[in-house]
């Protein structure tokens, strides 16, 4: 039954995204592929944009967060609040950017206000090494759910790859609408899936109530309700929670597939009353970290100690068959979008802003293939990355939030100080990626204790994008 239902649920998604997106217009552009024609009304947008809470890193990720280490869990609430917050005033300013001079991509837009084709480059090839660590964290998931539905015999490795082949195929077919559709039916399946999950916690754990667990929960681990959490050597004490929601919130929106999302809405109310509503979206984490919260009580042992794992094998230990399926389906999504929508930004990245450099001559349908192979080659990458890999999702997601935080600087800039240039933007970048070399960790700890490293390196980049730009300024002031 398991395995039947999980593959209704994938297969009934995206035979239905296919459909939808090969109804609406068939992708012959790289406008049509990658940004959905910019003409997203709300409905759609909301389900592509307020959708990226549902996905693996929220669901698994943070609810093996709190199984891990308990109240540090709480990162998912400040920091989705804080970006929308941003996203309300930074969105319909990358939007009107992007209608103004036709662009696709973030380097696209590097290239455009900065008049420098170079930085443009410089960014497609930062963002794509960002988004082949995000998709990593897809792939990782996806390959857990995979080996839920067919069986532990099956090996992470094999299970990485069919991961990968299953995103590839999903986005070959049809580009963004397919994704909006399926991003659709994942949130209306995983709010179904929150409510029967959080329905029988308190069952599966001997408890009387939802707020009962959080009662016995605190009661048995009475470390696991506040900070430093669970584990205090791990440092992630109160200053961990305020650097890293800030520079997830700063980050978010700098991230190449939201980026770009940006572009694809039809207009400024779309972008801001998605902004205005996402935060009560949010509370969704609450019963998320319920459920975390539920398996450790339970006294949940995933393989090997995953901490990725925690949520599978509690909902597999404790729920009926039909339950199990309805998760592992649900979960399958929950990887398969945000994975697809990653891939295709890296595949736009590389024939725009690296490739078409090289060969000007490109032409638009060139272009859109070089898109779709490349792809092949950033999804064996993840899966390389994937496999031997022990770190828990929120950690991985971290890695990546920092390391496209350098280009935050550069888009902030963009659009509050006319001096930055290209050249400063660019010092500010190599300085940043510097700062997070694992050999300046040492120092950074002893400077600025639990300090989220990520957030301390854009810091630095700011500051040296700042003084290069004006020792340095440039011959074309915008």
């Amino acid at each position: 039954m398991i395995l039947a239902l999980t593959l209704a649920i994938v297969l009934g998604t995206v035979i239905g995204a296919v459909l939808y997106s090969r109804r609406q217009a068939r992708a012959k552009t790289m406008a049509e592929w990658a940004v959905g024609g910019r003409r997203f009304g709300i409905l759609i947008f909301w389900f592509l944009n307020a959708g990226e809470i549902y996905t693996t890193f929220a669901v698994l990720g943070i609810s093996g967060f709190a199984w891990a280490y308990g109240a540090p869990a709480y990162l998912a609430l400040t920091s989705v609040s804080l970006a929308a917050v941003i996203g309300y005033w930074l969105m319909p300013r990358i939007w009107a950017a992007g209608h103004k001079d036709n662009l696709v991509t973030q380097a696209d837009f590097f290239a455009a206000h900065y008049k420098a084709t170079w930085l443009g480059v410089v960014v497609g090839l930062a963002g794509i090494a960002a988004l082949i660590v995000y998709v990593q964290i897809q792939i990782t998931a996806l390959g857990l759910i995979l080996r839920l539905t067919l069986g532990q015999d099956v090996s992470p490795a094999l299970a990485a790859i069919m991961a990968a082949v299953v995103m590839v195929a999903f986005v070959f077919l049809a580009g963004l609408r397919s994704a909006a559709f399926a991003a659709g039916v994942k949130d209306v399946l995983m709010l179904v899936v929150v409510v029967v999950l959080c329905g029988g916690a308190a069952t599966a754990v001997g408890a009387s109530s939802i707020m009962d667990i959080y009662t016995r929960v605190q009661d048995s681990f009475p470390a696991a309700g506040s900070f430093p959490g669970l584990k205090p050597e791990a440092g992630l004490d109160s200053v961990w929670l305020m650097t890293s929601a800030l520079n997830v919130a700063i980050g978010n929106w700098i991230l190449p597939h939201l980026f770009q999302l940006c572009f694809s809405a039809g207009s400024r109310k779309t972008i801001r009353r998605n902004a205005v509503l996402q935060p009560i979206y949010s509370l969704s984490y609450f019963f998320i970290i319920l459920l975390g919260f539920a398996a450790l009580l339970a006294g949940t042992q995933p393989p090997d100690g995953d901490s990725n794992a925690a949520l599978i094998t509690f909902v597999a230990g404790h729920y009926p068959p039909w339950a199990v399926g309805l998760f592992a389906g649900t979960a399958c999504l929950l990887a398969l979008v945000p994975g697809s929508v990653l891939l295709l930004t890296a595949g736009s990245l590389f024939s725009r802003n690296v490739l078409k450099p090289m060969l000007p001559s490109l032409t638009d349908r060139a272009a859109l293939l070089a898109s779709r192979l490349s792809m092949l080659v950033f999804a064996g990458t993840a899966v390389w990355l994937t496999l031997g890999a022990s770190r828990s999702l929120v950690e991985i997601g971290l890695s990546a939030y920092a390391a496209i935080g350098m280009l935050a600087p550069g888009v902030y800039f963009a659009f509050i100080w006319k001096r930055a240039n290209a050249v400063g933007i660019m010092a500010g970048i190599v300085v940043g990626y510097a700062a997070l070399l694992p050999q300046m960790q040492p120092f950074w700890n002893d400077v600025l204790p639990h300090w989220d490293t990520g957030l301390v390196a854009m810091i630095v980049n700011a500051a040296v994008a700042a003084l290069v730009s004006v020792a340095i300024p440039s011959r074309d002031r915008r």
